[in-house]
């Protein structure tokens, strides 16, 4: 248990006041701020009267000695012991009192019983009577004799205080409470009706004094569990017990919770020094309750004062000049009528009551007053970011934009507190002004994160923007000096983007830990830049690498469409192609931003330009360059593309790029066929022997005969070529017979008007074209459709256009649209 709940002793056994202990109890429980929302809970009854300190301690979760049960009846409470109640608003302390009638101090000494009976009904707003169920009707009960004394002295001895009596019930019958209750009320009716009271006070009820309720709880140790919820039920009662409707909500003559350890001594003090339960000094107990009087009045006329309440309910909308002084002014006037009126009392009295007067006057206005303070730290808060917005408009640099603007709030602020205080009070402001500091700081270090984040997010988008889409067109025209130009690139922009930056962040006044992280981070964000876009083209090697092959292999030097007219050497280009494509998958390989010498290029011509497929499909041997995961003298973190990748990667284009080089020959092929019309030289040679004879015979008939026999030969030659007789019996006898069917009229009608429009001089114009123009994109279409069809891994092609990038002068020109291999061997053909 914390050192604020444990319970001290407030009076000892042989009844001398604990001060010290009862001044560091309330230190601890810090009591004395509580005001006077505070209550005062005490229990008194016969010793081990079913456990006076275990209901404590279950009631209020407090640590009071308790009895053993194992070692009999004995006194386990001596004198007075007090603790503060856990969980329970408001802050409540609870006496737990000496049990009355104990063996141990003897039937015939009584004094101390009455004394301290006497004493809980003084100071406590709640008195516990802890009583038998058994004794309730019993004429020599325990109690009865104490609580008849009890009410005799409590007329004499102090002002009329209310007081609630609550009568615990222990270890309840079957009996129901409500038959109980009726019985206990009436025996207490018949102690009160038997004390002799004075005249003045003779017909007053006892109402008047005391608030009597009745509770019952079952055995405690019977009925554990029964006991502990009724205790809990018990428990909710003392919350807001001073509130009105309360257990102790028309309770008078409180005294402020400060004051708590001086009145309870000088309460003891009085009743010890009257064994005989005689009146205090006559002159002492007027002061004391005149001087009160005076000073409860004052302050109840200045809490309905109207110049108070006017300023108050002004500070609640906001700062009042002159506050101090009008406040003070209205303080001095109150405490000079009560020095008027008490001039006539004990001066040590008037003394304490116009130091209670004060202090309670300044408990009434303090928060007034933490809300003026709060507005002015509101204000000047407020002032302190509309400067600050000001003075970053105007572009002054920002740390000493901070520093002005927040001299200038600290310095308004203490003016404002000066003129809000009073000479009654040395109130201090300083936790307010601290708390005001702290929300600059705050603010400042908000708008300086925002300002940074800001600006680094600009110099970021500036770097990407001047590095991505150049770094991106440099990767798609790969070559020798690729990187060169990657580097070039990457050093120029970041040396100005970090230039620029590190001007920037000047106006922060940074210590040179933070600039430097800052300029480093940039550094690094240029980089990673390049080294993200690096492993974006990485991932699409393979597209650039077939379309390098497609460019070099199906364009001639000039860039222009390559015919395939059986000429051209398939194999040399076909090398060259591929060592083209070869280098840019070595340029993608790593990342060579550190001007680092690496052999990838050489260790991938070496070993990949002259080895065949079968050979590359061969399990890796630990004598291969490229069975490794890593490049020597190349770091992992700078890999792009592993050996083992890179192998994989060529196997995979050779594969999807044989299509070409195969359309490509059967192009050549075609080509030679579609050249060579005339019959095999030894066929000519056989039909000019044999038939010589039948040629003599029909030019020696008529000469004529051979002039139509060339003109047929021509029109025959001009059929084969126009219908492509060839390629239309390629699917077949039948399919090529169903298709010349449809094509031969045409192409007759259509051979003869273009003879007789060039007879006539005009030029020939087809009125129903049966092989329209053709369109290279849809014939290229055609031809990847009929790729497909024998080979599914299709040709690689890519846009040809030329990009630039305005902010880095980089062009960047990638392949055209190319007619592929197999087209072009269609085509040709």
């Amino acid at each position: 248990m914390g050192e604020e709940f444990r319970s001290v002793q407030l009076i000892d056994g042989d009844g001398e006041f604990n001060f010290p202990g009862v001044e560091h109890f309330m230190k601890a429980t810090r009591l004395a701020e509580c005001g006077l929302s505070y209550a005062v809970v005490s229990i008194m009854g016969p010793q081990s009267s079913a456990g006076k300190s275990t209901l404590l301690n279950h009631l209020f979760q407090t640590d009071f000695r308790e009895m053993d049960a194992f070692r009999g009846r004995s006194q386990t409470t001596k004198g007075i012991w007090l603790a503060k109640c856990v969980g329970i608003d408001p802050c409540t302390v609870v006496m737990d009192l000496e049990g009355t009638d104990g063996r141990e101090r003897g039937e015939d000494d009584t004094a101390f019983e009455k004394q301290s009976a006497l004493f809980a009904l003084a100071i406590s707003d709640i008195v516990l009577i802890n009583m038998w169920c058994h004794d309730i009707g019993r004429e020599q009960a325990a109690n009865k004799p104490l609580l008849k004394t009890v009410f005799q002295v409590m007329m004499r001895l102090f002002s009329p205080r209310k007081t609630t009596l609550l009568f615990v019930i222990r270890d309840k019958t079957k009996t129901p409470l409500e038959h109980l209750e009726p019985v206990l009320r009436e025996d207490i009716q018949k102690i009160w009706d038997s004390v002799s009271r004075p005249d003045a006070q003779k017909d007053t009820a006892l109402s008047e004094f005391f608030n009597l309720e009745v509770t019952a709880l079952s055995s405690y140790e019977e009925k554990e569990e029964q006991f502990e919820n009724q205790v809990a039920e018990l428990r909710q009662r003392f919350a807001h017990s001073i509130a009105p409707g309360g257990l102790a909500g028309d309770r008078r003559g409180v005294v402020p919770a400060s004051g708590f350890s001086f009145s309870a001594q000088q309460i003891w003090k009085v009743i010890r020094e009257n064994k005989d339960l005689d009146l205090p000094a006559h002159k002492v107990m007027v002061a004391t309750v005149r001087c009160e009087e005076i000073a409860n009045e004052k302050l109840s006329h200045l809490t309905s004062d109207e110049r108070w309440l006017e300023l108050e309910e002004a500070v609640q909308s906001g700062p009042v000049s002159g506050f101090g002084k009008k406040l003070g002014s209205i303080l001095d006037a109150y405490m000079s009528e009560y020095d008027t009126e008490a001039i006539y009392f004990d001066e040590g009295v008037r003394t304490a009551k116009r130091k209670q007067l004060e202090s309670k006057a300044l408990h009434l206005v303090h928060p007034t007053y933490q809300a003026l303070l709060g507005h002015l730290r509101t204000k000047f808060l407020e002032k302190f970011k509309n400067d600050m917005e000001d003075a970053l408009k105007s572009r002054k640099g920002f740390a000493s934009s901070v520093r002005e603007c927040s001299q200038t709030s600290i310095l308004e602020f203490d003016q404002g507190c000066a003129d809000a205080a009073i000479s009654q009070a040395d109130w201090d402001a300083s936790r307010v002004r601290e708390k005001l500091s702290r929300d600059i700081d705050a603010h400042a270090h908000s708008v300086q994160n925002a300002k940074m984040s800001e600006l680094i997010r600009r110099y970021e988008a500036k770097l990407t923007e001047s590095l991505a889409e150049p770094v991106e067109c440099l990767f798609e025209a790969a070559g020798k000096d690729t990187w060169a130009s990657i580097r070039n690139l990457h050093k120029h922009e970041a040396e100005n983007a970090l230039s620029e930056f590190s001007s920037s962040l000047s106006g922060f006044e940074l210590d040179k830990v933070a600039f430097d992280e800052k300029i480093t981070n940039l550094k690094e964000f240029a980089r990673s830049v390049v080294e993200k876009k690096a492993r974006e083209e990485a991932g699409k090697v393979l597209i650039r690498m077939k379309d390098r092959f497609s460019a070099v292999f199906s364009q001639d030097k000039d860039s222009m469409p390559r015919v395939w007219t059986g000429k051209e050497d398939v194999r040399k280009i076909t090398k060259n192609a591929r060592a083209e494509a070869l280098k840019l998958l070595s340029v993608m390989a790593a990342i060579r931003l550190d001007e680092n010498l690496d052999k990838i290029e050489s260790t991938l011509l070496s070993t990949l330009m002259d080895a065949p497929i079968a050979q590359e499909r061969k399990p890796v041997t630990s004598t291969d360059p490229l069975a490794s995961s890593t490049w020597e003298e190349v770091s992992p973190s700078n890999t792009l593309i592993t050996p083992v990748q890179c192998k994989s990667l060529w196997r995979q284009f050779k594969t999807e790029t044989e299509y070409s080089v195969t359309q490509a020959i059967s192009a050549q092929e075609a080509h030679r066929r579609g050249n060579s019309v005339l019959p095999p030289p030894w066929a000519i040679l056989a039909i000019a022997i044999l038939g010589f004879n039948e040629l003599m015979v029909l030019l020696s008939r008529n000469p004529l005969y051979l002039l139509v026999i060339f003109v047929v030969f021509l029109l025959f030659k001009a059929l084969w070529v126009q219908l492509d007789v060839s390629s239309l019996f390629q699917n077949g006898i039948l399919s090529g017979f169903l298709s010349l069917s449809t094509r031969f009229l045409p192409t007759v009608m259509d051979i003869l008007r273009r003879l007789a429009d060039e007879g006539q001089g005009q030029p020939h114009v087809p009125q129903n074209p049966q092989h329209p123009p053709l369109d290279p994109l849809s014939f290229r279409r055609d031809s990847q459709r009929q790729a497909q069809l024998s080979n599914p891994v299709p040709d690689a092609s890519s846009s040809s256009s030329t990009l630039s990038s305005p902010r880095s002068g980089v062009e960047c020109p990638a392949t055209s649209h190319m007619v592929d291999a197999d087209t072009e061997a269609s085509s040709t053909a």
